[in-house]
């Protein structure tokens, strides 16, 4: 996977640098991340599915496992038999659980590297997502970091304070 570095936050201080003049728009109706990718579920991504009434078994993939290095992070959300795309994904390429899709899905095409109090945000260099330098999207600034990531820079923030490091 290729990723260009697009911004370092300081979460002792919430400073953000932003490290690139990358543009996104994710696209309505596309669907493509939802039928390319494997996503990765945490314990919460699963419980938030089950309190919508779905059975883990319904939609966790036990065979696909993800780890990093040698701890494993968690299982893989199912995909349909017959196109390979994500269980949730309708008709009209558009999520049925959206409100509360696992975190994985919440990010796309990011990924957020943590080292101690910095966070280094990448954008996946995916050559399927037409919102990667969309011409109507969205600089990826300041201030778009800060609106698209607050829920998990508020918590790794609380997180760093809360360990003292």
């Amino acid at each position: 996977m290729e990723r260009t570095l697009v911004a370092v936050i300081h979460l002792d201080t919430m400073e953000i640098e932003a490290r690139s003049s990358f543009k996104f728009k994710c696209v309505k109706n596309c669907g493509k991340c939802c039928m390319e990718l494997d996503i990765p579920l945490r314990d919460e991504d699963i419980a938030a599915i089950e309190d919508l009434g779905y059975s883990a078994w319904e939609f966790v993939d036990y065979e696909k496992m993800f780890y990093r290095g040698d701890r494993f992070l968690g299982y893989a959300l199912k995909k349909r038999p017959f196109d390979d795309a994500c269980i949730f994904l309708d008709e009209n390429s558009r999520c049925r659980i959206y409100p509360h899709r696992p975190r994985a899905c919440r990010l796309y095409p990011f990924v957020l590297i943590r080292n101690g109090s910095v966070m280094e945000v990448y954008i996946r260099n995916d050559e399927f997502c037409p919102g990667i330098n969309h011409p109507e999207g969205e600089t990826i600034d300041q201030e778009f970091i800060r609106e698209y990531f607050s829920e998990i820079i508020e918590e790794y923030g609380r997180k760093l304070k809360s360990s003292g490091i």
